[in-house]
């Protein structure tokens, strides 16, 4: 019988392409295997975005081939972002791989594999026409069973001096608020409890389809046609968020006051020379306006140091903001040139030592604003979607709060009660730590 090991690397978005890999190949009988020594495929969906990831997916890679080499008969297939980007530079650089898919084959992994088999395929690389997938498809869901991940859009019409994704991705591809509302609801009778939304920038979402479709629109058919309790809101882009939107969360407790809104800088110089168009001040404005709506909101954002051009006037400009904004999230990188990217050519380059000496001052000065901010909590009773048993202690159960997403925020440390995994209970919060929260189940 054909048994298969998957391995996937990357975000989200690349983890709902494995998913539907993991669904179609169940469906044409191959069965999944834990463990990859006894596979007879070894699969591997890559992230291709910066350099760090393809380093680690050659790495995976690499430790699969050592399993090839003591069966030959092993199947090694690797697809995403990684194919996407070095293409057929790869048959050269790792010749133990048999089959190379792009990102838009993932909804033909079963007949590539297949023509591969019966040597029908004429060249090892796949790079199928652009894709965009449709409830219709067999996904097998691979996080928590109350919990799960919504991707309403592929590609991405930004054009970010330091992004390889519209090359990577193609451009914005959104799908039909009807077949997004089916697979809710699919997803509901499943047990999901909590949704997030995804795409590469939520806020472009229906550009290409009308100004009929848009993710207000989606949200309020997502609200009318399902009872999911919690939808949260992932990566949205800074100008794209308007006020239509902010009024419909502040009317709607479904969809949780938390806003994933990736700054990159405040500098106006440095975001000109990332062609994000807007100023710092558009982002104080922003803020303001968000908080008129939604006051308890908590906002994440992410950071890039190292920028070509970058000064140190420009990280004084990003510490006093993180100190004013008083963000809850943040997510600080330092800047690598990534080939192919306008920002590679760009003059003033940033030497490593700056890079790290930001990126450590920066962080630390967000450690202070967060560990603050959660204070706010204590004495406070929040809803908590119980995830289970404790990582760090089996005496301890743990959970999350409205204002922490799944797998990059803190947690919630539940010292007394009783819950399972999936439901949402009260949490009086009786005390903080640097990221995390700590309480018990009330009632």
């Amino acid at each position: 019988m054909a048994s298969f090991h998957l391995v996937s690397l990357g975000c989200p978005k690349n983890l709902v392409d494995s998913e539907l890999m993991f669904g179609l190949l169940e469906q044409a009988g191959w069965v999944f295997e834990e463990n990859p020594q006894q596979a007879s495929m070894l699969l591997i969906n890559t992230c291709g975005f910066i350099q760090s990831a393809v380093e680690e997916a050659i790495e995976e890679i690499l430790e699969l081939t050592l399993l090839k080499e003591e069966d030959p008969t092993k199947l090694l297939v690797v697809t995403g972002c990684m194919v996407q980007r070095y293409r057929e530079e790869l048959v050269q650089e790792l010749p133990e791989v048999d089959l190379f898919i792009g990102t838009d084959g993932c909804h033909q992994i079963v007949n590539l594999v297949e023509a591969w088999r019966a040597g029908n395929l004429p060249h090892k690389v796949a790079l199928p026409e652009r894709f965009l997938m449709d409830s219709t498809m067999p996904r097998r869901i691979s996080t928590p069973f109350y919990r799960s991940w919504l991707k309403i859009t592929e590609g991405c019409n930004n054009r970010c001096s330091y992004c390889l994704i519209p090359s990577i991705r193609g451009d914005l591809r959104s799908r039909p608020i009807a077949d997004l509302v089916k697979e809710t609801s699919y997803l509901e009778q499943q047990g999901v409890r909590e949704l997030s939304l995804i795409a590469q920038d939520l806020t472009a979402y229906g550009n290409d389809m009308g100004s009929s479709v848009h993710l207000t629109a989606l949200l309020k058919s997502l609200l009318a046609e399902s009872t999911m309790p919690w939808l949260r809101l992932m990566y949205l882009y800074p100008s794209g968020i308007d006020e239509e939107l902010l009024s419909l969360m502040a009317e709607q407790p479904r969809i949780v006051p938390y806003l994933d809104i990736p700054f990159q800088h405040v500098s106006d110089t440095v975001l000109k020379r990332m062609n994000r168009p807007y100023t710092g001040a558009f982002l104080y404005e922003l803020i303001a306006l968000i908080r008129s709506y939604l006051p308890d909101v908590a906002l994440r954002s992410t950071f890039m140091v190292g920028f070509p051009g970058e000064t140190d006037a420009d990280i004084r400009q990003l510490e006093q903001f993180l100190k004013e904004a008083r963000l809850d999230h943040v997510g600080v990188f330092a800047y690598a040139n990534e080939a192919g990217c306008p920002s590679e050519k760009f003059s003033h380059q940033c030497s490593d030592t700056d890079k790290q000496e930001r990126l450590d001052f920066i962080v630390s000065v967000q450690a202070e604003v967060s560990a603050e901010n959660l204070k706010r909590y204590v004495g406070r009773v929040e809803s908590v979607l119980v995830e289970g048993v404790s990582r760090e202690t089996d005496l301890l159960l743990e959970g999350r709060t409205r204002f922490q997403a799944p797998d990059i925020d803190g947690c919630v440390y539940i010292t007394d009660g009783e819950a399972k995994p999936g439901d949402i209970v009260q949490v009086h919060i009786s005390e903080t730590q640097i990221y995390d929260l700590v309480g018990e189940i009330t009632g």
